[in-house]
């Protein structure tokens, strides 16, 4: 997956950056579980989305609306998770880092 979807690639770097902030920052065993699931979610998601993508392609390969519908309709379920981890590290890492660099 990596190999061959960009945005495999961005979740990467992004979960190498969360965790890398995460062990700076020293969050609770609490906070690194939430924030453990939504890594997990956006990364389950983006799993789904990829396989459902190759289904598509594979079964009906030419182009159709229903196809199209699915696929963005995949695509969008990888998007809501993304949203939602972001809103999560927000919350859980903003006032830590804040603290962190302002005192």
């Amino acid at each position: 997956m990596l190999s061959h979807e960009k945005n495999s690639r961005i979740h990467l770097a992004a979960t190498i950056i969360v965790v890398l902030l995460s062990a700076w920052l020293k969050i609770s065993t609490l906070q690194w579980a939430v924030i453990s699931i939504v890594i997990g979610m956006v990364w389950a998601a983006e799993l789904l989305n990829t396989a459902i993508e190759a289904y598509f392609n594979l079964v009906h390969p030419e182009k159709s609306d229903l196809v199209k519908a699915g696929k963005d309709s995949a695509a969008g379920a990888v998007l809501v998770c993304a949203l939602i981890s972001v809103v999560v590290g927000l919350l859980i890492l903003g006032p830590a880092l804040f603290h962190k660099l302002i005192g």
